[in-house]
């Protein structure tokens, strides 16, 4: 599969994979003021099942950490895949976050807003 690209889509607050121009994954995620730093949380990750067992929801996990990273932005990893996903890779751990209460109850208060 060459014709894989991964972006970020700010507007809908989710990194995507794309095959042949079809999203076929996401990580979504909401902005967050932590105390003055500015953090990301990621709180939820799929690829549709036919793409299963390739590859792509980690290669959406690395590109949306290192865009985050370079964006001087902590990780506040929520999502279990992202979280799981920065154990592996250690290289993450020095921007990623302890999620707290008051992350949860921000992100809570962001997708009840949104239903």
């Amino acid at each position: 599969m060459n014709d894989i690209t991964i972006s970020n889509n700010p507007d809908r607050e989710r990194f995507e994979v794309s095959v042949a121009g079809k999203v076929i994954g996401k990580a979504w995620y909401k902005a967050y003021d932590g105390d003055g730093q500015a953090e990301r949380i990621f709180y939820h990750t799929v690829v549709n099942e036919e793409y299963a067992g390739q590859g792509l929801a980690g290669r959406l996990a690395k590109a949306a950490l290192d865009e985050t990273v370079a964006a001087g932005l902590g990780i506040v990893p929520v999502c279990p895949f992202i979280k799981s996903y920065i154990t592996g890779h250690p290289e993450y751990e020095a921007s990623t976050v302890a999620i707290t209460p008051a992350h949860l109850q921000f992100l809570d208060k962001a997708l009840a807003a949104r239903a």
